[in-house]
Protein backbone atom coordinates (compact mmCIF):
# COMPACT_ATOMS: atom_id res chain seq x y z
CA UNK A 1 0.00 0.00 0.00
CA UNK A 2 0.98 3.29 -1.38
CA UNK A 3 1.84 5.99 1.78
CA UNK A 4 -0.02 9.14 1.28
CA UNK A 5 3.13 11.03 1.90
CA UNK A 6 4.93 9.21 -0.93
CA UNK A 7 2.88 10.77 -3.38
CA UNK A 8 4.30 14.53 -2.61
CA UNK A 9 7.80 13.71 -4.70
CA UNK A 10 8.57 17.35 -5.61
CA UNK A 11 8.98 20.33 -3.19
CA UNK A 12 6.75 22.86 -3.98
CA UNK A 13 6.45 27.25 -3.02
CA UNK A 14 2.43 27.56 -1.65
CA UNK A 15 0.31 29.98 -0.41
CA UNK A 16 -2.46 29.49 1.47
CA UNK A 17 -5.43 31.98 2.12
CA UNK A 18 -7.95 30.69 5.21
CA UNK A 19 -9.15 32.93 8.27
CA UNK A 20 -9.27 30.15 10.28
CA UNK A 21 -5.93 30.84 12.50
CA UNK A 22 -6.19 26.81 13.60
CA UNK A 23 -6.37 25.51 9.97
CA UNK A 24 -3.40 28.26 8.96
CA UNK A 25 -1.28 26.55 11.52
CA UNK A 26 -2.17 22.93 10.37
CA UNK A 27 -1.48 23.52 6.97
CA UNK A 28 1.74 25.60 7.89
CA UNK A 29 2.75 22.17 9.98
CA UNK A 30 2.18 19.40 7.93
CA UNK A 31 3.09 21.20 4.22
CA UNK A 32 6.31 21.95 5.32
CA UNK A 33 6.86 19.07 7.26
CA UNK A 34 6.59 17.51 3.57
CA UNK A 35 9.29 19.69 2.53
CA UNK A 36 6.97 22.38 0.55
CA UNK A 37 8.23 26.34 0.87
CA UNK A 38 4.43 27.30 2.61
CA UNK A 39 3.14 31.20 3.24
CA UNK A 40 -0.11 31.41 4.64
CA UNK A 41 -2.37 34.21 4.84
CA UNK A 42 -5.30 35.40 6.81
CA UNK A 43 -6.90 38.39 4.52
CA UNK A 44 -6.97 38.38 0.50
CA UNK A 45 -4.78 41.41 0.86
CA UNK A 46 -2.16 39.52 2.45
CA UNK A 47 -2.10 36.92 -0.43
CA UNK A 48 -2.10 39.31 -3.10
CA UNK A 49 1.05 40.89 -1.88
CA UNK A 50 2.79 37.64 -1.11
CA UNK A 51 2.08 36.79 -4.71
CA UNK A 52 3.57 39.84 -5.95
CA UNK A 53 6.48 39.35 -3.92
CA UNK A 54 7.07 35.78 -4.79
CA UNK A 55 5.02 33.81 -6.71
CA UNK A 56 3.92 30.83 -5.51
CA UNK A 57 3.67 27.27 -7.75
CA UNK A 58 0.45 26.76 -5.82
CA UNK A 59 -3.05 28.89 -3.67
CA UNK A 60 -4.80 26.62 -1.65
CA UNK A 61 -8.21 29.07 -1.45
CA UNK A 62 -10.59 29.27 1.23
CA UNK A 63 -14.33 30.19 -0.36
CA UNK A 64 -15.90 30.74 2.73
CA UNK A 65 -14.22 33.69 5.08
CA UNK A 66 -16.44 35.67 6.67
CA UNK A 67 -17.03 39.17 5.45
CA UNK A 68 -14.54 37.78 1.92
CA UNK A 69 -15.62 35.96 -0.96
CA UNK A 70 -13.61 33.33 -1.71
CA UNK A 71 -15.35 33.83 -5.73
CA UNK A 72 -13.98 37.47 -5.91
CA UNK A 73 -10.35 36.67 -4.63
CA UNK A 74 -10.33 33.60 -6.93
CA UNK A 75 -11.25 36.15 -9.80
CA UNK A 76 -9.08 38.67 -8.51
CA UNK A 77 -6.03 35.92 -8.82
CA UNK A 78 -7.34 35.09 -12.35
CA UNK A 79 -6.67 38.70 -13.43
CA UNK A 80 -3.72 39.38 -11.97
CA UNK A 81 -1.84 35.94 -12.61
CA UNK A 82 -4.02 33.88 -15.44
CA UNK A 83 -1.76 31.06 -15.08
CA UNK A 84 -1.57 30.69 -11.41
CA UNK A 85 -2.68 26.78 -9.59
CA UNK A 86 -5.62 27.16 -7.67
CA UNK A 87 -7.02 24.02 -5.49
CA UNK A 88 -10.10 25.46 -3.98
CA UNK A 89 -10.98 24.60 -0.17
CA UNK A 90 -14.21 24.96 1.35
CA UNK A 91 -16.34 23.85 4.43
CA UNK A 92 -19.74 24.82 2.47
CA UNK A 93 -19.47 22.49 -0.93
CA UNK A 94 -22.31 22.76 -2.99
CA UNK A 95 -22.67 21.54 -6.88
CA UNK A 96 -23.13 25.18 -8.21
CA UNK A 97 -20.12 26.54 -6.15
CA UNK A 98 -18.10 23.48 -7.65
CA UNK A 99 -19.30 24.16 -11.19
CA UNK A 100 -18.37 28.19 -10.80
CA UNK A 101 -15.17 27.86 -9.16
CA UNK A 102 -14.49 25.49 -12.22
CA UNK A 103 -15.36 27.89 -14.91
CA UNK A 104 -12.49 29.98 -13.73
CA UNK A 105 -9.65 26.96 -14.01
CA UNK A 106 -9.47 25.46 -10.94
CA UNK A 107 -7.47 22.79 -10.49
CA UNK A 108 -8.87 20.61 -7.51
CA UNK A 109 -11.99 21.30 -5.18
CA UNK A 110 -11.70 19.77 -1.41
CA UNK A 111 -14.18 19.91 0.92
CA UNK A 112 -13.49 20.05 3.81
CA UNK A 113 -13.12 18.17 6.31
CA UNK A 114 -10.62 16.72 4.11
CA UNK A 115 -7.93 13.92 4.89
CA UNK A 116 -3.90 14.70 5.22
CA UNK A 117 -4.17 11.68 2.17
CA UNK A 118 -6.78 13.99 -0.11
CA UNK A 119 -4.79 16.89 0.38
CA UNK A 120 -1.19 15.53 -0.45
CA UNK A 121 -2.67 13.50 -3.03
CA UNK A 122 -4.66 16.81 -4.95
CA UNK A 123 -0.92 18.48 -5.19
CA UNK A 124 0.90 15.35 -5.96
CA UNK A 125 -1.25 15.32 -8.86
CA UNK A 126 -1.01 19.45 -9.98
CA UNK A 127 2.85 19.28 -9.21
CA UNK A 128 2.73 16.18 -11.84
CA UNK A 129 0.49 17.54 -14.19
CA UNK A 130 1.60 20.93 -14.27
CA UNK A 131 5.39 20.32 -13.47
CA UNK A 132 5.31 22.43 -10.48
CA UNK A 133 8.29 22.67 -8.27
CA UNK A 134 10.78 22.27 -11.56
CA UNK A 135 13.46 24.73 -12.82
CA UNK A 136 12.35 27.36 -15.03
CA UNK A 137 14.84 25.34 -17.64
CA UNK A 138 13.13 22.02 -17.15
CA UNK A 139 9.62 23.52 -17.56
CA UNK A 140 10.65 25.22 -20.65
CA UNK A 141 12.83 21.87 -21.48
CA UNK A 142 9.09 19.98 -21.01
CA UNK A 143 6.54 22.41 -22.82
CA UNK A 144 8.48 23.05 -26.07
CA UNK A 145 8.75 19.20 -26.38
CA UNK A 146 5.54 18.82 -25.63
CA UNK A 147 4.07 21.83 -28.03
CA UNK A 148 6.56 19.84 -30.82
CA UNK A 149 5.02 16.69 -30.26
CA UNK A 150 1.57 18.07 -30.46
CA UNK A 151 1.94 20.22 -33.91
CA UNK A 152 3.95 17.47 -35.61
CA UNK A 153 1.51 14.99 -34.42
CA UNK A 154 -1.46 17.08 -36.08
CA UNK A 155 0.25 17.41 -39.36
CA UNK A 156 0.00 13.88 -39.29
CA UNK A 157 3.81 14.00 -39.89
CA UNK A 158 6.80 11.59 -38.74
CA UNK A 159 9.96 12.32 -36.96
CA UNK A 160 10.88 11.56 -40.26
CA UNK A 161 9.61 13.61 -42.44
CA UNK A 162 9.54 16.72 -39.37
CA UNK A 163 13.70 16.01 -39.95
CA UNK A 164 13.62 16.49 -43.76
CA UNK A 165 11.90 19.41 -43.35
CA UNK A 166 13.12 21.29 -40.97
CA UNK A 167 16.81 20.05 -41.26
CA UNK A 168 16.82 19.14 -37.86
CA UNK A 169 18.36 15.44 -37.26
CA UNK A 170 15.67 12.72 -36.53
CA UNK A 171 17.54 11.88 -33.07
CA UNK A 172 17.70 15.32 -31.98
CA UNK A 173 14.11 15.69 -32.75
CA UNK A 174 13.22 12.83 -30.80
CA UNK A 175 14.80 14.09 -27.79
CA UNK A 176 13.40 17.22 -28.22
CA UNK A 177 10.04 15.78 -27.75
CA UNK A 178 10.50 13.62 -24.59
CA UNK A 179 11.92 16.68 -23.08
CA UNK A 180 15.18 15.74 -22.66
CA UNK A 181 16.78 17.75 -24.75
CA UNK A 182 16.39 22.01 -24.90
CA UNK A 183 16.41 22.87 -28.57
CA UNK A 184 19.07 25.98 -29.69
CA UNK A 185 17.52 29.04 -30.99
CA UNK A 186 18.50 27.77 -34.43
CA UNK A 187 16.78 24.40 -34.17
CA UNK A 188 13.34 25.77 -32.63
CA UNK A 189 12.82 28.29 -35.30
CA UNK A 190 13.76 25.89 -37.98
CA UNK A 191 11.31 23.37 -36.33
CA UNK A 192 8.42 26.08 -36.23
CA UNK A 193 9.40 27.15 -39.56
CA UNK A 194 8.98 23.75 -41.01
CA UNK A 195 5.25 23.23 -39.27
CA UNK A 196 4.55 26.89 -40.09
CA UNK A 197 4.38 28.90 -36.57
CA UNK A 198 5.71 30.80 -34.64
CA UNK A 199 8.75 29.61 -31.65
CA UNK A 200 7.12 33.04 -29.72
CA UNK A 201 3.80 31.40 -29.31
CA UNK A 202 5.60 28.22 -27.86
CA UNK A 203 7.81 30.65 -25.39
CA UNK A 204 4.91 32.43 -24.43
CA UNK A 205 2.81 29.30 -23.67
CA UNK A 206 5.68 27.82 -21.78
CA UNK A 207 5.06 31.11 -19.36
CA UNK A 208 8.12 32.70 -21.02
Amino acid sequence: MTDARAEAITPIAIAALDDDEDFRQYIMEVLAGDGHDVRVCAAPNELYDACAERLPDLVLLDMKMGPHQGEEVLAELRRRWPRLTVIVVTGYPSLDSMRRTFKQDVFDYLAKPFSLGELRRSLAQAAAALRLGQRPQDRLRAELGRHVRVARTHRGWTLKELSEASGVSVSQLSSIERGTHLPSLESLVAIAAALELKPSVWMEAAGF
